[in-house]
């Protein structure tokens, strides 16, 4: 995949503040560019960034922190010059241990740089995220002994969901998690600081359609529960052994396609007055209850 950015800077002053599109979402980020015509203006100028270069962008103390921890290798990293407190030394002192190339930047730079908008005066520059394979995802189970726990993803779009929804997999011990390649949101610098780090410790594979890879899983074991409020009970659902999680997209939930294969469907009881979650919260609350079943 290949996101557009575009540049209109004529005459504003470079840290104008300039906005790129993502499928169809929308995230704010700065990046000086352009040239300068003979009488000083800039032209628009079109570049393409491959999603790739764009998963190599790590921003925010804890996940630069936990991308050194984690062993990923970390080619340059950008630091706000002046800045000393503790999170920043800790960011130093593995950049040290692990011979990091480290440039020390004004705020206005970073924020040029920044893709999230929310740098916290640290952007790292990482070889891009490789995505993993659902078969990586069963070997990780097989290799701890346990019984494989997959989160599938059914459109999620927002990559501060993916990231949090990542974040809270890592956490409870799922082995993996599975997104769609088309219309989702995938492995972007917003996702990957959402995940907190936890990025760097849980697979996260892509295919081609959920609801295929369902019957696939399935014939190796795996059976599956999707989350709906018009579903079962959560306390009333046997969720032990081989489970694959399918949480829904923001909007519209879980397909029906996808909701028709999966074995259950289980709803999270509410009181309040409203009859919703966000996507990521409702993706932790079944994710503990797995967890608590499950021993």
């Amino acid at each position: 995949m290949r996101v557009r950015l575009l540049f209109i800077n004529t005459q504003e002053s470079p840290g104008k503040e300039s906005r790129y599109m993502s499928r169809n979402r929308e995230y704010s980020g700065r990046e000086r560019s352009g040239r300068t015509n003979e009488k000083g203006k800039r032209h628009n100028i079109e570049r393409e960034l491959t999603e790739e270069e764009l998963s190599g962008r790590i921003e925010g103390r804890n996940a630069v922190i936990e991308a050194f921890r984690s062993g990923r290798q970390i080619d340059k990293l950008f630091v706000q010059e002046e800045l000393h407190d503790g999170p920043i030394s800790t960011v130093l002192r593995e950049a040290k241990k692990h011979d990091t190339i480290t440039s020390f930047v004004t705020k206005e730079r970073l924020d040029e740089m920044s893709v999230t908008g929310h740098h916290q005066g640290v952007i790292a520059q990482a070889a891009a995220f490789a995505y993993s394979t659902v078969e990586d995802i069963l070997a990780r189970a097989e290799e701890k002994g346990e019984a494989p726990f997959v989160i599938l993803l059914d459109g999620i779009e927002d990559p501060h969901n993916l990231g949090a929804i990542i974040r809270t997999a890592c956490l409870a011990g799922a082995h993996g998690v599975i997104l769609p390649k088309r219309r989702a949101a995938g492995l972007t610098p917003v996702a990957v600081r959402a995940s907190a780090g936890a990025i760097n410790y849980v697979p996260v594979a892509r295919v081609t359609n959920i609801g295929n890879e369902i019957e696939k899983l399935k014939e190796k074991g795996l059976w599956f529960v999707c989350a709906d409020m018009d579903g079962k009970s959560m306390y009333d659902l046997s969720l032990t052994g081989p489970i694959g999680l399918v949480i829904g997209s923001e909007g519209d939930g879980v397909s029906r396609l996808v909701k028709e294969k999966c074995d259950f469907i289980a709803s999270i009881p509410m009181k309040g007055e409203i009859d919703s979650l966000n996507a990521s919260v409702a993706a932790g609350v079944l994710m503990y209850e797995i967890v608590r079943q499950r021993g």
